[in-house]
């Protein structure tokens, strides 16, 4: 129990350094440094360039070396308690984007390196290879993501609340950089277990094991996601004027997508994986599509849809990594490899929902935090909700192809 509980605790570090640089970095570039979102959602897509090379050499190099695991989740924390308290001391003035560009990518690559030392390693952090070892981990490792996302939600208002400034930021990048190297060195152990050996990967080795077609879902699955963890404030705020709620309401998200991932996880051990997870996509269709219809103002309403999308949220969280995993297990291939195309191809998603939405919204005449037009409030609306449902029926129909068996058994 105490290897799950570390294994936790080093997720919830990673989502707390995951949910300022997808969630509040639009927020704080566009109010606190004056960079529009058309720049800033260029700037996202180039570092994901980077990213194409980075993330698959990194998976690379923990197959290649696994005896250095150690090392490896130490940098990974160095790097984030370096990188986000230097983010968040930005101040608007010369050079700005090159500043921006080089802590990012360091507090990118140190993300990296971290997810894909924690995902590539599942069938070695596991009591033992079988699906339902796997699934238990996996358990235990989204847990402590929500947990970690929950904290990084609710954090820079509680901040502001104890009185730190501009709007609780500075503040907020050393508590994540203090929280960084706590975890690290609670953490070290599990990283001395031997990591199993694995055939070299490649395109038909991922074909054959069923994971290139995970890997596609997970990628088409993500983009809702991730243009609605993109707009989640400017929506709350300029579209339902209800900033006071931004983060009770982010967190209110986070904590039913928390709830869920057990709840879905004894569903699953009842019926099968694919059968869970296509009962909780639809539920995600039905809250992008209800988002769409909100009227400014409406609390109770924005509230009841961050419970439902929550939920599904949990449901992906759990089961698409995890099957993922278990693929390549079966398959016997390197999961550090894998998992470093796994990781690229989630930012990529996220890169090309800000590069596809901040400038299409600057586009319409949308700027944050000011009187915006009719129209522009619309263009915000569509990509905040009816884009997403789109995108999420194309998940699913593409889900419903998924092999019927069941993972967990």
């Amino acid at each position: 129990m105490m290897l799950y509980t570390r294994i936790s605790l080093y997720a919830l570090m990673l989502a707390c350094a995951g949910i300022p640089l997808y969630i509040h970095l639009p927020q704080f570039a566009a109010t606190n440094l004056g960079i529009s979102l058309s720049t800033l959602g260029a700037l996202l897509l180039a570092i994901r360039l980077f990213d194409l090379v980075q993330d698959p050499l990194i998976g690379w190099l923990v197959d290649r070396w696994p005896q250095r695991q150690p090392w490896y989740g130490l940098a990974a924390a160095a790097g984030l308690a370096l990188g986000f308290p230097l983010l968040f001391r930005l101040q608007e003035g010369p050079y700005i984007l090159i500043k921006m560009v080089v802590i990012l990518m360091l507090l990118f690559s140190a993300y990296s390196l971290g997810m894909i030392l924690l995902y590539g390693r599942s069938a070695s952090l596991a009591k033992s290879s079988s699906p339902k070892a796997l699934m238990t981990l996996a358990t235990f490792r989204e847990s402590g993501m929500l947990v970690g996302v929950i904290l990084a939600a609710l954090a820079p208002s509680v901040l502001v609340s104890l009185g730190a400034t501009d709007q609780g930021y500075p503040a907020f990048g050393l508590l994540l950089g203090g929280a960084a190297i706590a975890t690290a060195l609670l953490t070290r152990p599990i990283w001395t277990r031997p990591a199993p050996a694995g055939q070299p990967l490649s395109f038909a080795t991922l074909a054959r094991s069923g994971a290139a077609k995970l890997l596609f879902l997970a990628v088409l699955n993500s983009l809702p996601i991730a243009l609605t963890s993109t707009l989640f404030l400017f929506f709350v705020q300029d579209y339902l004027d209800l900033a006071p709620l931004a983060g009770p309401l982010l967190v209110l998200f986070f904590l039913s997508a928390g709830f869920s991932v057990p709840l879905w996880s004894a569903v699953s051990a009842k019926i099968s994986v694919r059968t869970t997870l296509l009962i909780a996509m639809p539920l995600a269709i039905v809250s992008f599509a209800g988002t769409a219809f909100l009227a400014p103002g409406n609390a109770l309403g924005f509230a009841l849809i961050c419970m439902a999308s929550g939920a599904a949220l949990g449901a992906d969280m759990l089961f698409l990594p995890a099957l993922f995993s278990i693929a390549l297990t079966k398959a016997g291939l390197n999961a550090g490899t894998a998992f470093g195309i796994w990781s690229f191809s989630g930012k990529l998603s996220l890169a090309l929902a800000a590069a596809i939405a901040l400038p299409l919204l600057e586009t319409y005449g949308f700027t944050p935090a000011t009187d915006n037009t009719p129209q522009a409030l619309s263009a915000l609306v569509a990509a905040y909700a009816i884009l997403p449902c789109f995108l999420k029926t194309a998940a699913f129909c593409y889900a419903l192809t998924l092999p019927s068996e069941s993972p967990s058994s």
